[in-house]
């Protein structure tokens, strides 16, 4: 686990917004993408969404499509997850990690990411 690498999450309102940050200097400099992953109590892990590092191909869940975006900052290095029209089923803690291998970016895989940060917890809740 990397420390300091996700930030952003909160409490928000159902149709709120919130703007997720990964470091991703933190993992390897020669990663292939980065991708945003979740887990809420009781469920197993959620691919979310992934950008590749190379192109900016990005690949989103469909229980995100058309609200989530993944972008990059590359002078930076850094990976956000903007979140809008967020709803109660999104809260979950979310984390950052790179894919071990373009496919598992693809696929949206968690079995094939690598280590990842501590998390940031979302909350959707009136």
């Amino acid at each position: 686990q990397v420390q300091d690498v996700e930030s952003g999450g909160g409490l928000v309102q159902p149709g709120g917004s919130l703007r997720l940050s990964c470091a991703a200097s933190a993992f390897t400099l020669d990663a292939y993408a980065i991708a945003w992953f979740r887990q809420a109590p009781g469920k197993q892990r959620e691919g979310v969404s992934c950008i590749t590092r190379s192109d900016g191909s990005t690949y989103y869940a469909d229980s995100v499509k058309g609200r989530f975006t993944i972008s990059r900052d590359v002078a930076t290095d850094t990976v956000y997850l903007q979140m809008n029209n967020l709803k109660p089923e999104d809260t979950a803690v979310y984390y950052c990690a790179p894919p071990l291998s373009p496919l598992s970016c693809f696929a949206l895989d968690p079995r094939g990411f690598g280590s990842r940060g501590q998390g940031t917890q979302v909350t959707v809740s009136s």
